[in-house]
């Protein structure tokens, strides 16, 4: 494993956790009274659309009947050319990190750091001692799938990655998966991706691969909770076993099913190419505060950006005062005070902002 001075960090499994893992970006939202212009959650805008509103109430008439998910699992095996026995249906991404942490039987568990915190928290509410790889930023946040420790039985990384958002290799990401481990990749923003390129979900070759998909973040979902797990048939007995009864609505199903169908995945399509327009206008803004210290992590392929800046706390409870949220970065491991996560707007928004953080960086 290489050491810190050349270029990745190993954090020790007992290492105290200093970070809020339970910190999202809705509370940037909730704990104000006022009505604040949101960057700090990485749903998209203006979602759900109509038509999937419209499908979603159609489905609560059969609310009497017990939610029954054999289409909906069909559904997503089908856009993924996968059998059903590789597909696990959950609500949202989140249980699926709770099941794995509880249903595998691991000894090592690693979490590759910067990104999302549910699983490691997960896993510790389990009782599992984490180990961290934490990428650095002299790197871009990028992978070395050397940093991994190779006793590793379980290793989690986010494709692409948040808060970083850095898309990693799919070959690269591959390269962990070995014998004896499981590999869980969560592409909860892929379909954010034009092309999904860099996906594995849909991958049979992979030893391990456990793939999670979340269908709240495109679709604007966030509440009714849907999401599903992709991997070899007996994980997904395993993970199913420690699942409780029904445990995705009737709504959720058929959110399910309208989502994976071919119109959606063809409005996904042209979603995801008006984010990376919309992220590149973003960029290139923020780029005009270079001055004041602050730096975009480059390239960005998700719906949001990650930014460091001097004085970030100071500037982030300005840009509330002004009328604009964003994320803290400083609960994400491997990052401090001086991180902000910035999610993805229309451009009349991002403009709006611009002249915000302008005014914020003047007097924060």
């Amino acid at each position: 494993m290489r050491t810190e001075s050349e270029g990745v960090r190993t954090a020790p499994e007992d290492a105290a956790c200093p970070h809020d893992l339970r910190h999202h970006g809705d509370a940037e939202v909730r704990d104000d009274g006022s009505a604040l212009v949101d960057l700090a959650v990485n749903v998209r805008a203006d979602t759900p659309p109509v038509w999937l509103r419209e499908h979603i109430a159609a489905s609560l008439s059969g609310l009497a009947a017990y939610p029954d998910g054999r289409a909906a699992r069909a559904a997503v095996a089908a856009r993924h050319g996968l059998p059903v026995e590789r597909v696990l249906l959950t609500a949202g991404a989140a249980e699926a990190f709770v099941l794995l942490a509880r249903a595998l039987k691991v000894c090592r568990p690693v979490v590759v750091h910067p990104q999302f915190t549910e699983p490691e928290a997960a896993l510790r509410d389990a009782g599992h001692t984490v180990g961290r790889v934490l990428l650095r930023e002299a790197d871009g946040f990028r992978l070395d799938p050397a940093a991994v420790p190779e006793d590793a039985d379980l290793v989690v990384i986010g494709n692409p990655t948040n808060p970083t958002s850095v898309l990693h290799p799919a070959a690269a990401v591959a390269r962990l998966a070995r014998p004896g481990r499981t590999l869980v990749v969560d592409e909860a923003f892929m379909d954010a991706v034009p092309g999904e390129r860099e996906a594995l979900a849909g991958r049979t070759d992979v030893p391990g691969l456990v793939v999670l998909r979340s269908l709240t973040k495109t679709w604007g979902l966030a509440g009714l909770r849907i999401g599903y797990v992709l991997a070899a048939p007996e994980t997904v007995a395993e993970l199913e076993r420690a699942q409780p009864l029904w445990p995705v609505s009737t709504p959720a199903l058929a959110a399910a099913r309208a989502c994976v169908g071919a119109g959606a995945l063809a409005e996904a399509a042209r979603a995801a190419h008006r984010v990376a327009a919309d992220r590149a206008h973003l960029i290139a803004g923020l780029r005009g505060f270079a001055a004041h210290g602050l730096r975009v992590v480059e390239p960005a392929e998700g719906p949001f950006v990650l930014v460091r800046l001097p004085r970030a706390a100071a500037v982030r409870d300005r840009l509330r005062d002004l009328g604009y949220a964003v994320r803290r970065g400083d609960t994400f491991p491997g990052l401090d005070e001086e991180w902000l996560r910035l999610a993805v707007r229309d451009r009349e928004t991002v403009d709006g902002f611009l002249g915000a953080l302008g005014r914020a960086l003047e007097t924060g």
